[in-house]
């Protein structure tokens, strides 16, 4: 069983948000739905899916405490019982807990700007706590907004060491969320096996099409018709981590290859922030080498 709970309750109501998944069988949204009955939790959100090949069962729940009967602490230790007799991975996070996400970028900005702006408008709930970058090209744009600019120049002969800084930032700053925003650099598999889950990037392109460098290039080649990004997990096999979200644009034969670039750039920037949104909402769980959103 896993248990990643955390509860903080707020000045009116607590509100909280309840993931869990386990091994499929008859009842298991009942057993959950009444112990916070039960409880006195009123829920105001539900989302489940049941994977017939996995045979697993997925669902996300937001509670909040106006008529709680109990304290929050005796009730994780009842969702702790009901969880080892379902075998279920879940986790309790307080709404009002956003999650503590760092950014790495290298020159490109178009990313990093949209995050930043959707964050400081509030439309994306998370707490920004930092940007590390291999190069110095976004300090101007990250500092503007307000937030530590950590430069952190890489080498093949330095890679272990930059990446062991990047492990004590994360560390340091209670990181809940790695997001590569056009981060030219390959995650070692030690690192990408540390970040399981919890690193996102963006691939300028359609996968599983067009995998490694210059995808525009190979995609104006083949003379396709839609151009697209994918925002998936980081794993230790490039390009190949469980998707979160894809997005595409038609083109043409008229297009040239700046003109692809151009629009793909406002297509990552998209999808991203998309993705970025959804893990912090709570609403992606992984069921094997794919992702489950629950809308």
């Amino acid at each position: 069983m896993t248990n990643t709970s955390n509860t903080q309750q707020g000045a009116d109501y607590g509100a909280y948000v309840l993931t869990y998944k386990c091994p499929d069988q008859l009842g298991i949204l009942a057993r959950v739905a009444n112990l916070l009955y039960a409880r006195g939790a009123f829920i105001t959100e539900v989302a489940q899916y049941s994977d017939p090949y996995t045979r697993t069962f997925f669902s996300r729940m937001v509670f909040d405490d106006r008529s709680l009967a109990c304290a929050i602490d005796a009730f994780i230790a009842e969702l702790n019982e009901l969880a080892g007799t379902l075998n279920m991975e879940y986790r309790l996070r307080p709404l009002s807990q956003k999650q503590r996400v760092l950014l790495a970028v290298s020159k490109e900005d178009h990313c990093l700007n949209v995050l930043l702006t959707k964050w400081r408008s509030g439309a994306l709930p998370a707490d920004i706590v930092g940007v590390i970058s291999n190069h110095n090209d976004c300090r101007g744009l990250v500092e503007w907004y307000g937030i530590p600019y950590h430069h952190l120049p890489v080498t093949a002969d330095t890679k272990t060491q930059q990446e062991a800084q990047i492990t004590a930032l994360m560390q340091q700053e209670k990181v809940d969320l790695l997001v590569l925003a056009r981060y030219m650099q390959i995650l070692s598999d030690e690192l990408c096996s540390t970040l399981q889950g919890r690193a996102i990037n963006i691939h300028h392109s359609f996968l599983p099409s067009f995998k490694g460098a210059r995808p525009y290039h190979q995609a104006h080649s083949r003379g396709v018709k839609v151009v697209g990004a994918t925002a998936h997990y980081v794993t230790a096999d490039l390009d190949e981590g469980p998707i979160l979200v894809q997005e595409v644009k038609p083109v043409s034969h008229t297009y040239t290859i700046e003109q692809l670039v151009h629009l793909g750039h406002d297509i990552e920037a998209t999808a991203l922030s998309n993705a970025v949104r959804l893990h912090c909402e709570d609403r992606v769980m992984l069921n094997g080498d794919k992702t489950v959103i629950l809308q």
